[in-house]
């Protein structure tokens, strides 16, 4: 995963203890592209990944009762979730733009515009 978040075009940066407050996007992608040498680096990607996860299974829990709702629809198969954040990473790095919006929001604008739902 690591050769694919290089080649983004997004260096690893070192990770600050501040960005796990992720008050932007910038923070969550220090966190998701943190070097494997970095003191803090295990605490970064499971943060990152947990970060991730958990606001998509938000997203599912909002739209049980009503699939119409659904703003994200995964192709057969399914990325995995290493493949998925390093789509992310990929996007974001195109995307400079979004760095200091709530990450929430780029991680939902990344995936509806990657994974739309054909309604």
């Amino acid at each position: 995963m690591l050769l694919s978040i290089l080649s983004t075009g997004l260096a690893s940066a070192d990770v600050a203890k501040e960005d796990f407050k992720v008050k932007s996007t910038q923070n969550l992608i220090n966190l998701c592209t943190a070097s494997p040498e970095d003191a803090l680096y295990k605490e970064a990607i499971h943060f990152c990944q947990g970060y991730l996860v958990g606001a998509f299974h938000y997203h599912n829990a909002e739209v049980l009762d009503d699939p119409n709702k659904r703003l994200v629809c995964f192709p057969e198969p399914k990325p995995s979730r290493n493949e998925a954040l390093s789509l992310f990473i990929a996007w974001a790095a195109k995307h400079p733009e979004f760095m200091n919006e709530i990450p929430v929001d780029t991680e939902f604008r990344f995936l509806t515009e990657k994974f739309p739902c054909n309604k």
